[in-house]
């Protein structure tokens, strides 16, 4: 079904409705953060994975977290490091089990999603310190960085290239790749606008509010808290999913470009009407299938001409 289809569009708005109320009211500025973290867990307990998934306690490099599996891909032939948004400030590994899920199968990958340390209790580097651990961890297990790729969401797509400069500047082997769907990668908030009227969960007091969280004092044009600012040279190949009704619509193309501006090779793909990390309604949205599908061809290595 494509999104012009009746049934897409019902879909899509009964989807608009459910997100509105239930994460807008989650993701609220002057809201504890513990009831923040709570309801988050009671809303997306409403997200089913798909059946086939399966998701197993772990800890890799010293820092917790799940791999995620899926049946009929038991040898798969990518590791996918995913870390998942929320503003640093909430979200875990089974917040984001429906689309970790997701990317185990599309992507005949198996994921490793880290339960990094959130702000304010471990503003940064906390993160970045553990994106680091969970890498050199699955390294320790012997894989290649060529066989791994980094991905992640919102303020985990942020994440996802502060950590691709860490292990850039450390003089690591770079990953194969990055996916990062709808990426927070300016907390500086300088050249953010007011939500467009089609987005629905994030709103720029509760953002401003994340972003003083987790720069906890440090300059938030830190490199490695708003890497839109940094030396984006030599990192690997991108993709960059993202919405047109959201507020970080503006961080996917001004990263693009940046990206494209360091000779990166970078991709981006605009979804009209969708909303942020739509990509989390695969199973259900057309629209987040054929993302997640995207996700997958681009991961997939290029066949060697002979």
């Amino acid at each position: 079904m494509d999104r012009g289809s009746t049934d897409q569009r019902w879909i899509a708005a009964v989807l608009r409705v459910v997100l509105r109320a239930t994460l807008a009211r989650t993701f609220r500025a002057g809201l504890p953060v513990g009831q923040q973290r709570l309801r988050l867990q009671r809303v997306t307990r409403l997200t089913l994975p798909p059946r086939a998934a399966s998701f197993t306690a772990a800890t890799v490099g010293s820092v917790p977290g799940e791999w995620i599996r899926s049946r009929g891909h038991e040898r798969p032939s990518l590791t996918l490091l995913y870390l998942h948004g929320g503003g640093y400030t909430t979200g875990s590994p089974a917040t984001h089990r429906a689309l970790t899920g997701h990317l185990a199968a599309r992507c005949d990958a198996r994921v490793f999603a880290p339960d990094y340390r959130l702000a304010p209790e471990h503003p940064f580097p906390a993160a970045v310190d553990d994106a680091v651990a969970a890498w050199r961890g699955l390294r320790g297990q012997g894989l290649d960085a060529s066989g791994i790729a980094i991905a992640g969401d919102s303020a985990g797509g942020g994440l996802a290239v502060a950590t691709a400069l860490r292990l850039r500047d450390l003089g690591e082997p770079m990953p194969h790749a990055l996916v990062l769907f709808s990426p927070w990668v300016d907390l500086t908030l300088e050249r953010l606008a007011p939500a467009p009227p089609g987005e629905v969960m994030l709103t720029l007091p509760w953002v401003r509010e994340c972003a003083s969280g987790y720069a906890a004092g440090t300059d938030p044009r830190h490199p490695l808290i708003s890497p839109i600012g940094a030396d984006l040279g030599g990192l690997p190949p991108t993709l960059i999913q993202v919405g047109t009704d959201e507020l970080l619509l503006p961080d996917s193309r001004r990263l693009h470009a940046c990206l494209q501006a360091a000779g990166v090779d970078s991709r981006l793909q605009e979804f009209p009407q969708r909303w942020h990390v739509f990509q989390a309604n695969a199973g259900v949205l057309a629209d987040a299938d054929r993302a997640l599908e995207a996700v997958g061809r681009f991961l997939r290595p290029t066949p060697v001409a002979t």
